[in-house]
């Protein structure tokens, strides 16, 4: 099972959409409301979120998504119990709270909206909501012996073995050139036929890469350590001769365009870059 949340301004969209009967939308989970409909359980929520005027985000927003064969097999019922562990999980239980399903399509899964407004008036803290909801929706999964992410993962790796190793080959070869640039590592990587897929975020900033070859389409991370986007990126700055922190860019060109560098992702560069500076002293036999 997969959760997925984040913090949201328009909660009367949100709450019509999870209730959208062309979706077969049905209710599964409710705490603290009286409301039959969209417009009823908004009113609800904003009687709360009034008394703090400083959270403009003040409504969560989580989806929990079953595998396919999981969500096939659950009633109203287990839909329910997900959703009250996974709250539990959250610690955000005696809140306002209302989850829809949704089986209009193969992959059922459920819409939670809860008010980021507790009843004293004080907003909760959504740092990290993103990891957080993952973590919770994982425990939610061993709990009741439903499918795990890492399970799915392990079997989407097996499967696509010999198109990693092709690709994490190919990407040794491409970086024995030494690309001193992002583009140039890129075009190189598509003359092999491997595609390059940048992630970059709704902030525009970067954050890693997906490869795609032969029907695979993988992130970097699940092909070879030495691929995530810090570590790509740092042997390019080695190449360019970066060695210092303050050598490290904020920002990089890539395919026509600027982007940022998150301050986690140039943390660690600056840390594999010190790394390297000094195994390349010792192994020349210079005393630090």
């Amino acid at each position: 099972m997969i959760g997925k949340g984040h913090s949201i301004a328009s909660t009367g969209a949100s709450i019509d959409y999870g209730w959208n009967q062309e979706k077969e939308a049905e209710v599964v989970f409710r705490d603290h409301l009286a409301g039959e409909t969209p417009k009823e359980i908004t009113e609800e929520f904003k009687i709360i979120q009034s008394q703090n005027e400083r959270c403009t985000q003040n409504t969560l927003s989580f989806i929990l998504s079953p595998t396919v064969k999981d969500g096939q097999e659950m009633s109203k019922a287990q839909l329910k119990e997900i959703t009250s562990r996974f709250l539990k999980e959250m610690e955000l239980k005696n809140r306002q709270a209302i989850a829809f399903v949704h089986r209009d399509k193969e992959h059922t899964h459920v819409h939670v909206y809860v008010n980021r407004i507790g009843f004293d008036g004080k907003a909760y803290n959504d740092s990290f909501i993103g990891k957080r909801s993952q973590l919770a929706a994982d425990n939610v999964a061993k709990e009741l012996g439903l499918t795990r992410v890492r399970d799915v993962q392990q079997e989407k790796l097996k499967e696509f073995n010999w198109q990693r190793l092709a690709i994490s080959h190919i990407n040794n070869k491409v970086m024995e050139t030494r690309p001193k640039s992002l583009d140039e590592y890129i075009n190189k990587m598509k003359s092999c036929k491997v595609q390059v897929i940048p992630s970059i975020n709704k902030s525009n900033q970067l954050q890693g890469f997906r490869f795609e070859y032969k029907g695979a389409n993988l992130k970097g991370s699940e092909i070879h350590r030495s691929m995530t986007g810090g570590k790509l990126i740092t042997e390019i700055c080695q190449n360019k001769k970066l060695t210092r922190l303050k050598e490290v860019p904020n920002t990089l060109n890539l395919m026509n365009k600027t982007v940022q560098l998150s301050t986690n992702m140039a943390g660690k560069i600056a840390k594999d870059l010190i790394k390297q500076v000094l195994k390349r002293g010792l192994d020349n036999g210079i005393g630090i």
